[in-house]
């Protein structure tokens, strides 16, 4: 079995055909046939087409309530401390390219996409009631470049000794890698209640031409990586569990049925519950162009992800960890 709180989940949403590569933890629980290692969750392009994730790439609501009640238990010895976000997220991002240079994205571009995340958690992206300051801020602190075809082209078979190798800092730091992640899949990230387990396998993949300018068509303005993150702060889908209770666990986020594709404005897939489905939200799968919000109640959500397993002490953290296997 999985530690108690973690208890059903299942294999991540890529396969990995390189377990002994990985981190020592990883390998551990390879080696030992856990069933259950860590959770991901993905964005597509096109959630309709079937088979651009492997079975297991969307979290089940049993997954969704255990990483819930991990939060809930983490939390509860902190209730004394404040909760709010850092004052800066520190950024390396390894580019992984081809050695032809195909997939080659600029510092330019990187700084670009800082800056995006920037103006997306400082709310800048919407205007009036609907713009949420979420308080992260995210500073640049190294850039990695990383030749290498097969890594480039088949990173999804080969993520655990790809990030095993290139990962940098403590459950603070935001690991970004870009590569070609192939048809479909924009992007996939880790979850802060798993950084205890494997710290190394921590991070955000997003496919290369994702960030700003990068020419994916519908998907170029550097919004894969505002979604991811929000994966790796804590956040759900906004179609987690469709219409059914508790939703995505965010209190302010209407319900929705299932994933948004283009801009559907005025989409309202449950109709019994209050409001239309949050189309413009950086945790929907809508266009780049269509993406302008987080909320208050997401903004608050995540700066308890970061309270709890990202901004306190990493011996702690690595305590609750193995106290959870």
């Amino acid at each position: 079995m999985c530690g108690a709180a973690l208890t059903g989940l299942v294999a991540s949403s890529l396969p990995d055909t390189a377990p002994t590569a990985a981190g020592p933890a990883a390998s551990a629980r390879q080696d030992a046939g856990d069933p259950c290692p860590p959770g991901m969750e993905a964005r597509l392009s096109d959630p309709g087409l079937p088979g651009l994730v492997p079975e297991g790439g969307e979290l089940t609501p049993d997954q969704a309530a255990a990483y819930e009640e991990k939060l809930r238990e983490a939390l509860e010895p902190l209730r004394s401390q404040d909760i709010a976000p850092p004052r800066e997220v520190p950024v390396v991002v390894h580019v992984i390219q081809a050695e032809d240079g195909e997939g080659r994205v600029s510092d330019e571009r990187v700084r670009d996409q800082i800056e995006t995340l920037n103006t997306a958690y400082g709310g800048r992206f919407a205007t009036g009631p609907q713009s949420t300051d979420t308080g992260f801020r995210f500073t640049l602190s190294d850039i990695t470049r990383t030749a290498d075809d097969t890594w480039f082209s088949d990173f999804n078979d080969h993520r655990n000794t790809i990030r095993s190798h290139l990962h940098q800092g403590g459950p603070e730091t935001l690991n970004l890698y870009t590569a070609d992640l192939g048809p479909g899949l924009l992007g996939f990230s880790s979850f802060p209640q798993d950084y205890a387990a494997d710290p190394e396998q921590d991070g955000v993949v997003v496919a290369h031409d994702t960030l700003p300018g990068g020419g994916r068509e519908r998907f170029d303005l550097g919004h894969t990586a505002t979604h991811e993150v929000g994966h790796w702060l804590g956040l759900f889908h906004t179609f987690q569990n469709g219409c059914t209770t508790p939703g995505d666990y965010v209190d302010d986020t209407p319900y929705e049925r299932e994933a948004a594709t283009g801009c559907p404005e005025g989409r309202d897939t449950c109709r019994t519950r209050r409001g239309r489905d949050p189309v413009d939200n950086f945790m929907n799968y809508s266009d780049d162009a269509c993406m302008t919000t987080f909320t208050s109640g997401q903004a608050e959500r995540m700066a308890q992800h970061w309270t709890a397993f990202r901004g306190g002490d990493p011996r702690a953290l690595t305590m609750t960890g193995a106290a959870a296997e």
